[in-house]
């Protein structure tokens, strides 16, 4: 009967603190390995999702001039494809984007000019700085 009781108390020993060292050094290891990669993946979806946004906004615009004949003035921005504004008369046959203008991944609103430096209009993000200029995740995205 005592040779059972040995044998139970061997089943339920459980971990060394040894076995749980090696594990949570091979677990920070691999961390460590895997962690730079994710993040530098990350900034590049945003920008990724920036691009897609300002591609949207440009199908938005130029369904807007056909409907109204012109692109909106710098002042109307984006907001003309979502609500009419009163220079658009009753020609205008929005909203033009599923849901309201949203903000670039970064949190800031995007910049709309008309004209553009390079066309009619430009749309603008200022990257992950809010900076003008800059490189990688920090470099302006714009529609030109």
């Amino acid at each position: 009967m005592a040779e059972v009781t040995f044998r139970n108390r061997e089943a339920q020993r459980g971990f060394t603190l040894l076995e749980l060292l090696v594990v949570i050094v091979i677990i920070g290891l691999l961390a460590a390995y895997v962690g730079p990669k994710y993040f530098s993946q990350l900034g590049k979806s945003e920008v990724t999702v920036a691009k897609a946004q300002i591609d949207a906004f440009d199908k938005s615009l130029d369904t807007y001039r056909l409907d109204t004949g012109r692109y909106p003035a710098t002042e109307e921005g984006l907001n003309a494809l979502m609500t009419a504004p009163p220079s658009a008369g009753a020609k205008w046959n929005g909203p033009y984007l599923k849901k309201g203008v949203p903000q670039d991944p970064w949190g800031r609103a995007y910049q709309y000019r008309a004209p553009g430096t390079k066309g009619e209009y430009e749309i603008l993000s200022l990257g992950k700085d809010g900076q003008p200029g800059g490189t990688g995740d920090n470099a302006d995205i714009s529609s030109q």
